[in-house]
């Protein structure tokens, strides 16, 4: 089965560093503008293998729009922004709305909400319990990740890929954490 992901959010706030963690399990150091890269990796869920596509997505700010490729048969996505930049927390909400208002105002897009480079906690400018309050009133998952300390970035993607299977209605409540990454 295929199932493709965009990662969303402001500029720097790790969308390409997270994908390629997860993709080839390494940390880049260097930031560089990304205008769009696509990964793919295969995931095993409930004794089916997924060909994941995830489209990794330039920079957004409340004026962009979403790229045909970050859009069209897009089956979840994850909303980034980063605990150090306030403004990427303000910006991921306009995001999602413009996301949601691309689907046509639902709010059953499977989603999942990631609060970034959770390692640098002397720089944290939005609290843990500022991003759980903002997934809770949009009903979506909320996790923190650091790529480059490897924590929760496997989660991130397991996490969106039962939202996704979830509102599939594929997902039972026998083995329902059974996601393996290969």
């Amino acid at each position: 089965m295929n199932r493709k992901i965009a990662v969303l959010g402001f500029r720097a706030v790790g969308k390409t560093t997270l994908a390629t963690h997860f993709v080839e399990g390494r940390f880049v150091e260097r930031y560089d503008p990304t205008i769009e890269n696509t990964f793919q990796k295969t995931i095993r869920f409930k004794k089916v293998q997924f060909f994941t596509e995830i489209v990794d997505s330039a920079g957004m700010d409340e004026y962009s729009r979403l790229s045909r490729n970050a859009s069209v048969g897009v089956h979840g996505y994850l909303l980034l922004y980063s605990t150090g930049n306030r403004n990427s927390f303000d910006q991921i909400q306009a995001i999602d709305d413009l996301l949601l208002d691309m689907h046509g105002g639902s709010h059953g897009v499977a989603r999942v909400l990631v609060a970034t480079m959770i390692d640098q906690d002397d720089q944290r400018q939005v609290t843990y319990e500022e991003g759980q309050a903002l997934a809770d009133s949009r009903h979506i998952p909320y996790l923190e990740c650091s790529a480059k300390e490897n924590l929760n970035v496997t989660e991130v993607f397991t996490t969106l890929i039962r939202e996704i299977e979830r509102d599939n209605g594929s997902l039972d409540s026998e083995n329902a954490g059974a996601c393996i990454i290969l």
